[in-house]
């Protein structure tokens, strides 16, 4: 997801076919943005375009989302930007993409994960889309992100991936480490070296989460299903001990072989509330 292909002109759509080796069921989200066809973008939304952003925030209206589509193509050009695709999911009425991109920064290479979801119509257009990165890793600092997603009291997520939930709200370490392949792993939102693999280390990893006195319990907005990989979109309301304000983020959680996590990758951009760097 998102754009409609047949929306495209016949030589821009050649160029991403061209790329991706493979006819497109949709257009992935920044190859659309950078072909600069406007129209395009704007006609695959079933009515006024919507996009959630983290830096430019609610994004509404044909005239608005052109004006962020070029703005975004130009900040992507300037940095060189190249796309590298991790995992997508395109279902009847939801979808996800999910992508490293790759950007020329001042110090040097930067790695910046990115998570996007959209509520579709039937016939494949867009209701809303909604975008999510950590800004740490373009500025070195969190940036407190308000709630896209009202809660969802009836929402429960299957099999593992509950269990997971489960383990994270209680702070329980062992039972969280429990619910990952042997050789799984969980990224934190800021990607590159923040990763970590294999049970001691995912060990460590979630002891120092849970180090500031419990769990983190979630509000449970949304989830994305395809059976290979459930996507949760969630609210950050509260660390261990410590009350925080409501920040957006999603998390992709992809099922392994054995039935457990083959992987946990975060996507939000809230400030922990620990004694030791994360």
């Amino acid at each position: 997801m998102p754009w409609v292909p047949e929306l495209f002109s016949a030589p821009a759509l050649e160029r991403l076919e061209e790329k991706r080796r493979h006819k497109l069921v949709t257009v992935p989200y920044f190859e659309g943005l950078m072909e600069d066809e406007p129209d395009a973008l704007v006609k695959s939304f079933a009515g006024e375009p919507e996009v959630h952003d983290p830096v430019r925030g609610r994004v509404r209206g044909a005239a608005a989302f052109k004006a962020f589509a070029a703005e975004t193509r130009a900040w992507l050009t300037q940095q060189k930007a190249s796309v590298e695709h991790v995992a997508h999911a395109h279902l009847e009425r939801h979808g996800f993409e999910e992508v490293v991109l790759h950007l020329d920064g001042q110090s040097g290479p930067i790695a910046l994960p990115v998570a996007i979801t959209g509520d579709l119509r039937a016939d494949g257009q867009i209701d809303e889309v909604r975008i999510y990165f950590s800004s740490w890793p373009l500025a070195a600092r969190h940036a407190n992100r308000p709630p896209l997603l009202q809660p969802d009291p009836e929402l429960h997520e299957p099999d593992i991936v509950g269990d997971y939930q489960r383990a994270l709200a209680a702070g329980d370490v062992d039972a969280i480490v429990a619910t990952f392949e042997p050789d799984g792993y969980a990224r934190e939102p800021a990607g590159g070296s923040h990763l970590h693999k294999g049970q001691d280390d995912l060990h460590a990893f979630y002891e120092l989460l849970f180090s500031n006195g419990g769990g983190i319990p979630l509000e449970h907005c949304a989830v994305i299903d395809d059976g290979r990989a459930c996507v949760l979109e969630y609210n950050v309301v509260r660390w261990g001990r410590t009350h925080l304000a409501p920040q957006a983020g999603v998390a992709v959680y992809t099922r392994g072989a054995g039935g457990r996590l083959a992987a946990a990758r975060i996507y939000d951009d809230a400030e922990p509330p620990l004694t030791a760097p994360i």
